[in-house]
Order: C-alpha cells, then structure tokens, then sequence
C-alpha cells in the first residue's frame, strides 16, 4: 500500500471517461488500498482512480470522522436519485486551494460492484451520498466546478491560477 500522486488540472486524464473493471482482483484491490492511503493523506473522503492516473471505473469513499467505514466501488452508477437537493462545499485535490458550493440530490442509490466482486445497490444520503456522486463524476471525465454556472466555474478558475501562483 503506498500513497499514490494525485492529477493536478487540467491533465487530460482527468477529463477522461474511466473503463469499466470486469472483475475484482488482487490488483483492483491493491489499487484500493493505494486509493485509501491517498484519499487519508490529502486528507478527503472519497477519491476516484483517475485522481491518480489509474483510468478504470474504481472510487472509495470514507465520510465518517473514525475513517473506518471504507466503501470500495468499481463501476458505481446512480440509478436512482432524491428530488430533494442538498448543498455542500465540495473540492478537489486535482485543483488545491479552491473550493464551491455544489447541488446534488440528498440521496442515491447506486449500484456497484463491491470488494469481493458481487453487485450490489446501496442508498446513500447527505454527505455520503455528495462524495459518491463526486467520485462517479470524477470516472465519467467531469470536475465538481463542471456543476456550476459558466461564470461561477470561470471565477473559480480564476481563483485557482491565483493559488497555484
């Protein structure tokens, strides 16, 4: 397990759609567990494989303040979303410094297949549900800022040139 370097925008691969994994392996789950070392070092609470140039269809997410409730996914996809909407500040390690309010439905369910290879569909809400949908963005190729206004999305890059220096 070692802790992998992170993309910083606008690398390419991060505006790159992911492949799909066709099964859970000793490699994907080495993968995840090199994911886990990254997403607790930035720190965060989720990262999705292309953050770290591996381009396959894999995310974790840990919300919890323990770090113990590690959720490992390889080909998530929401098929089913709340009507209610929540917003959180959401940021990325790929653009440091810079940060913006997202809204994304409260709850998803989403199907996935988990660390032993089985599909299963799990319901997320709030802040668990915000990092899920941020990751299988991150895998189909899209930034959380790519949710705002046009205008929003330019002052915040903007402010990111500005950071970056």
């Amino acid at each position: 397990m070692s802790v992998r370097e992170i993309l910083q925008w606008p690398d390419k691969r991060l505006r790159t759609a992911c492949a799909d994994v066709d099964a859970v392996t000793d490699k994907v789950r080495a993968i995840w567990d090199d994911m886990i070392d990254t997403m607790d070092a930035m720190p965060g609470v989720g990262l999705g494989a292309s953050q770290i140039g591996v381009m396959q269809r894999l995310a974790v997410v840990d919300t919890s303040e323990a770090r113990n409730t590690r959720i490992r996914m390889a080909n998530p996809e929401v098929i089913d979303a709340s009507a209610i909407m929540n917003t959180h500040e959401e940021a990325s390690p790929c653009l440091p410094g810079v940060w913006a309010k997202v809204d994304r439905p409260r709850g998803v369910r989403v199907r996935f297949m988990d660390e032993a290879g089985e599909l299963v569909e799990r319901d997320f809400v709030g802040l668990d549900a915000t990092s899920v949908q941020h990751q299988i963005d991150h895998l189909a190729g899209k930034m959380y800022f790519d949710r705002l206004s046009k205008m929003k999305r330019d002052m915040l890059l903007r402010r990111a040139r500005k950071v970056k220096g």
